[in-house]
């Protein structure tokens, strides 16, 4: 057996130049956490993963007050036998379990890494190895910005990188100031470019169907994500899905299979988009995954493309991975240093053992957050 002998976290917290706005929420930082597992005949497994920023010191409490205690002691390779051991850390009810579903996910995600370098294999083929790249879209159009932000989004997007399609920003306008910011970055791409419109849950349904009625007919939306409100959920997305005739997106806020069963038999969604960073690690992701298949239902992710490229890669119904600019995600662009560029707006995965990321050392001392 390969027993865990320790785990490390160590948080990182990247100032952003601008605040970015989506229809609820700003961004000031990127966050994330690197979690490094090793265990007593050698192996190393290390990921990163989780973008809360405030709430950071409590999941590293989680992670190495609550979690590792558990987990040191048992053969890495027993992958369910792992995540089976953190479950009741959510037993909780008076916690929020999404900030522990976010530990499990960190250490889970590290878990599977040491299990590639065990095993010499990269993790989209060790979960199926469907594919070998995945196409990319970008995700911009943030409130707050002005048209020129929007012309250097779509040239990043569209030029320098050659992505296959962009995720812009609505939900926090009126529907018809939301559709033409939207027209306007569709009029600086080729028609070949695809568009995801996300409102992050900012709409209420009329809302929703007002924005996909002024749509032009040359913008034909590959999905729209979460367009509507929270306490509508599963039956404002069906609704927007049924009578709006457009495919819809929705999940990145659940933190459970259960949730996503639920979403997903309530035929509410036509794409799955759960965070296996928000929602348990990749663990609980490839289970999501396997009743979105049996449901005919596509997989997108939320962010988190140096896991999510795995995960979509693996599976015959993936998508897209996303990436946000340099000026917004610094950490995805800057600290992974073997990244190779794009061929054909697709990401090619690394075949290097495990998560295959090379991290910049000097990157991490900088914007560490614990010293």
């Amino acid at each position: 057996m390969t027993l865990i002998e320790s785990i490390e976290t160590i948080p990182l917290r990247v100032p952003l130049e601008h605040l970015y706005k989506g229809s609820y929420y700003e961004m000031r930082n990127r966050c994330t956490i690197i979690t490094i597992i090793r265990t007593k005949d050698g192996v190393v497994g290390r990921s990163y993963n989780n973008d809360s920023d405030e709430e950071q010191d409590e999941i590293l409490s989680i992670i190495n007050d609550e979690l590792a205690p558990q987990v040191i002691g048992l053969d890495l390779m027993a992958t369910e036998k792992i995540w089976a051991t953190m479950l009741p850390s959510t037993f909780d009810q008076l916690r929020d379990r999404r900030l522990t579903m976010q530990a499990i996910a960190c250490i889970d995600s590290a878990v599977w890494d040491g299990v590639g370098q065990i095993l010499g294999q990269p993790l989209w083929k060790l979960w199926g190895g469907y594919r070998s790249t995945i196409p990319m879209i970008g995700i911009g159009g943030y409130y707050g910005t002005s048209e020129a932000d929007i012309e250097k989004d779509m040239e990043f997007f569209s030029g320098q990188h050659g992505m296959v399609g962009m995720k812009f920003k609505i939900g926090a306008k009126s529907p018809e100031e939301d559709v033409a910011r939207l027209v306007f970055a569709k009029s600086l791409v080729d028609d070949s470019f695809q568009f995801v419109a996300d409102a992050n849950q900012g709409y209420t349904v009329q809302e929703a169907l007002t924005f996909l009625r002024l749509l032009p007919d040359d913008l034909e939306l590959r999905w729209f994500e979460e367009p509507t409100r929270w306490h509508a959920d599963n039956s404002g997305f069906r609704d927007v899905r049924y009578r709006g005739n457009v495919r819809v997106a929705g999940g990145q806020s659940e933190i459970s299979r259960v949730g996503m069963r639920n979403m997903i038999e309530s035929s509410s969604i036509d794409v799955c988009n759960f965070d296996a960073s928000w929602g348990g690690g990749p663990t609980e992701w490839r289970r999501v995954a396997a009743i979105a298949l049996a449901h005919d239902v596509e997989l997108g992710h939320h962010e988190e493309g140096q896991i999510s490229s795995h995960l979509l890669a693996s599976v015959p119904n993936g998508t897209f991975t996303e990436a946000f600019s340099p000026e917004r995600d610094p950490i995805f662009w800057t600290m992974i240093t073997n990244r190779k560029p794009l061929v054909g707006g697709e990401l090619i995965l690394p075949t290097s053992p495990g998560l295959g990321w090379d991290l910049d050392e000097g990157f991490i001392e900088r914007f560490r957050a614990d010293k």
